[in-house]
């Protein structure tokens, strides 16, 4: 039987369905690319913002219309946070959660089995459950691999939901990471993300951190490169930094979450700091690791942001001089404490202030690809472009092209020298370093 993945979200939604493709292979299932071949669709959904619910639902409806027999199965954060509403959807034959994703393919076959018995569950989370251990991920075609080490958050930041749909903290075991790794490298993986719901909380539970499953992954042979998913700031420490800072397989990116650069509006959103904290965490990472790329998110519009709490934000992310920004309007969230706040930003002051967010973004990110202007770096080779150039990207996570006229084989999968000649808005040109193949 065929079994079609579709996928909302963030890296863990990606290392989910990786696993869950891994579990159906081994039943026998064949994973196809074509919905329209599929005798089971599973689409693993994300409820971030209630825009993220809707493109859920009509997706549903669109692949319901594509392929009226197949067996559609709807899962993830969307159906956890909201299961009356993920219940009703009539294009879903089975609805469950983020808990107990190892099961689906047991349900899926009960489902056959039993004359197409519809099946819509959400067993709510308890604060008491372990790491789910699901099969190891396929990804198919991939030049990384993603693998989640972490999930749940304990944090409730005002605008959030996700604490409602993933649960508590809890860890992956160091053990079952190990053995992942190993199976990662054995696959030529060379590049590994670690990636949670809140990462940095990473073995909380048995006061262990995060810089454990750092350290494994560097350690297992093979593996080249180690890059991490998304950061709370508040738990980088003198002593992780300086481990981070003497591991040459650490890839030397850091996406901290900052959301607001006004102390006010962080106190609504309930972040666990303030933007002196926050800067001082970013000077400690560039004092181990002066080549190091800080990323972030910001969110504009969030209720009560008067224009000058929004120029606080704009001033500060100047100050800090962030690599990239992923900036975002606030979006009311059903089920959190600020949708329920007074003052909310009417839609056209949003849209206004991340045009200007955004003009602000591209001017640094400009100065930070100019900044790789004469510098070698190693590059991990991911794809051809038609456009007649190699692509692929630097520890630090910045986009690379080679053109093609100079090497005119494949380099997927390589990691070589380059030296960087010049810039554009979005990524950095260069040139291989001849014989400067990190694979051989």
């Amino acid at each position: 039987m065929n079994c079609y993945f579709t996928t909302f979200g963030c890296k863990v939604n990606t290392s989910e369905t990786a696993c869950m493709q891994a579990e159906f292979h081994k039943h026998g299932f064949k994973i196809v690319s074509d919905s329209e071949q599929a005798d089971v669709i599973i689409l693993n959904s994300c409820t971030v913002t209630s825009s993220g619910d809707s493109r859920s639902c009509n997706a549903l409806k669109k692949l319901r219309h594509e392929n009226p027999d197949a067996v559609i199965v709807l899962t993830g954060c969307f159906p956890q946070a909201f299961p009356e509403e993920a219940k009703a959807i009539p294009e879903a034959d089975i609805v469950v959660g983020t808990k107990n994703r190892s099961e689906i393919i047991k349900l899926v076959e009960d489902f056959i089995n039993n004359n197409n018995r519809s099946y819509k569950h959400i067993e709510e989370y308890t604060g008491e459950e372990k790491f789910e251990v699901m099969s190891n991920p396929e990804f198919s075609g991939n030049t990384r691999a993603f693998i989640k080490i972490q999930d749940g958050c304990n944090s409730f930041c005002t605008y959030c939901i996700i604490p409602y749909a993933r649960g508590r903290c809890r860890s992956k075991p160091l053990s079952v990471l190990k053995t992942e790794l190993c199976e990662m490298s054995s696959k030529e993986y060379h590049e590994i993300v670690l990636c949670g719901i809140n990462l940095a909380f990473y073995g909380m539970e048995w006061k262990g951190s995060l810089i454990d499953a750092i350290l494994l992954a560097c350690d297992t042979e093979g593996i080249e490169r180690v890059r991490l998913g998304s950061l709370e700031p508040e738990r980088i420490t003198e002593d992780m930094l300086q481990v981070l800072s003497e591991q040459p397989k650490f890839c030397r990116q850091f996406h901290l979450s900052l959301q607001s650069g006004c102390d006010r509006t962080l106190k609504a959103m309930n972040r666990r700091y303030n933007t002196n904290e926050y800067m001082e965490i970013c000077k400690r990472i560039r004092y181990y690791m002066p080549d190091c790329a800080i990323t972030t998110d910001v969110m504009v519009g969030f209720p009560d942001e008067t224009d000058d709490d929004f120029k606080e934000t704009l001033k500060f992310i100047e100050k800090v001089q962030f690599a990239n920004i992923h900036g975002f309007r606030y979006s009311p969230r059903e089920g959190t404490k600020a949708a329920a706040m007074s003052n909310q930003v009417p839609e056209q002051i949003k849209s206004e202030r991340m045009e200007m967010l955004k003009k602000c973004t591209k001017k640094m990110h400009i100065e930070f690809l100019k900044s790789h202007i004469g510098k070698i770096v190693s590059v991990l080779f991911e794809r051809e472009r038609g456009d007649g150039f190699h692509i692929g990207h630097a520890k630090d996570g910045t986009i690379v092209k080679v053109p093609m006229k100079n090497e005119k084989k494949s380099l997927r999968k390589s990691i070589f020298y380059v030296t960087i000649e010049k810039n554009d808005a979005v990524c950095c040109y260069g040139r291989i370093i001849s014989d400067s193949n990190a694979n051989s």
